[in-house]
């Protein structure tokens, strides 16, 4: 993974943080609510500037952000009973600025798609027979290092079988590596234009699958297709959004329905940055549609009713406008804080596992090997 690929992709969950949080900022500030801290990232503070009113900083760790508000902040010279404190307004305002970081997301992500669209154009893939190996894993010594496959062999069959021209191709290899830990595999590689045949011996992975150490990517050449006007631009965009968003939520429904065998699946940070210095360091073009993918899980993420998040939060306005007032302040700061140490247990836990797995990442199909 070459520096200015990662540089790459940190930007872009960098935008996408800055986007999110922009979307409560401006939702509060069009309203005239008071809004005193406006940071990226957590932790200590490595740059800040004070506005009239808001503190902007730029914290140590990027794995997200926040707007704060001056509500519950001991410092705070505004009264308590201030029309335009957050907490002073109607249930309605509150949700607008608590929504308005997941609408913010889901906007931007389309867009994404129209510029991508109306300029580049999105990428289709010519097949050609095989399935392309960029990297092999050399920091450790692979089943494939050992068995002598090369970056840039072309896998054209495995046992005999021929893995043919299309999108299915890595697929199949990957379901041939996985289902034989252990069992030696006959594969008929293309080096230049030479045909060898090599035997690979999978290795038994942690999951139980089998494991070569390679990054996987369809065979074949990108053709980018524009949009022939602005309208089609924004149609086609409208289809691309509607399907990313589709896919999002069946994902979210399969980890649910099946999380014993989903689990494995979540990605965290590191995981996401490798996925995107692969996209840049092959096609940059392709960070437009891989920004818009984040983008829309970022936002259905938010949305979920779980503590320390915007739909946690928006939970609790339901609560308070079926009651008539809210819950008590004291539980609502338990609920916040404990799911917020969840989370935080969660993300440390992704990129401990991500960070051990990433010589097995397979950075254009999301697969690991």
């Amino acid at each position: 993974m070459s520096v200015l690929a990662a540089l790459a992709a940190i930007a872009v969950l960098g935008l996408l943080i800055v986007v999110h949080e922009l979307g409560h900022f401006l939702a509060a500030r069009l309203q005239h609510i008071h809004v005193n801290r406006f940071s990226i990232g957590f932790g200590p503070i490595l740059w800040k500037y004070q506005g009239p009113e808001t503190e902007y900083a730029l914290r140590a760790f990027p794995l997200g952000g926040f707007v704060g508000f001056p509500d519950d902040d001991p410092d705070s010279t505004i009264p308590p009973n201030d029309p335009d404190l957050l907490r002073n307004r109607p249930v309605l305002d509150r949700a607008i600025v608590i929504s308005a970081g997941v609408i913010a997301n889901l906007i931007f992500a389309y867009f994404l798609l129209v510029v991508q669209l109306g300029t580049i154009g999105a990428a289709e893939m010519n097949y050609l027979p095989g399935v392309r190996v960029p990297e092999v894993a050399t920091a450790v010594s692979s089943a494939a290092a050992k068995a002598g496959i090369k970056s840039g062999d072309i896998v054209l069959s495995v046992n005999g079988q021929e893995l043919g021209a299309s999108r299915e191709a890595v697929k199949s290899l990957v379901a041939q590596i996985q289902n034989h830990p252990n069992q030696p595999l006959l594969m008929e590689i293309q080096r230049q234009e030479q045909k060898i045949a090599l035997t690979v011996t999978p290795e038994l992975a942690p999951d139980g699958k089998g494991r070569i150490g390679v990054q996987l990517s369809s065979n074949g050449t990108v053709v980018r297709q524009r949009a022939g006007n602005i309208v089609e631009a924004f149609s086609s965009a409208a289809t691309e959004f509607e399907r990313i968003v589709k896919l999002t939520f069946q994902g979210f429904g399969q980890l649910v329905s099946n999380f014993s065998k989903t689990a494995s699946q979540l990605s965290g940070p590191v995981a996401i940055v490798a996925i995107g210095a692969g996209i840049a360091r092959s096609d940059a073009g392709n960070l437009f549609q891989f920004a818009a993918l984040i983008s829309i899980n970022l936002a259905v993420i938010n949305i979920l009713p779980l503590p320390a998040l915007d739909g946690g939060q928006l939970a609790f306005l339901l609560i308070e406008g079926v009651r008539g007032k809210p819950l008590p302040n004291r539980f609502q700061e338990n609920v916040m804080q404990t799911g917020l140490m969840l989370l935080l247990g969660l993300g440390i836990f992704l990129i401990i596992r991500d960070t051990a797995n990433l010589a097995g990442i397979d950075l254009r199909n999301f697969m690991q090997q």
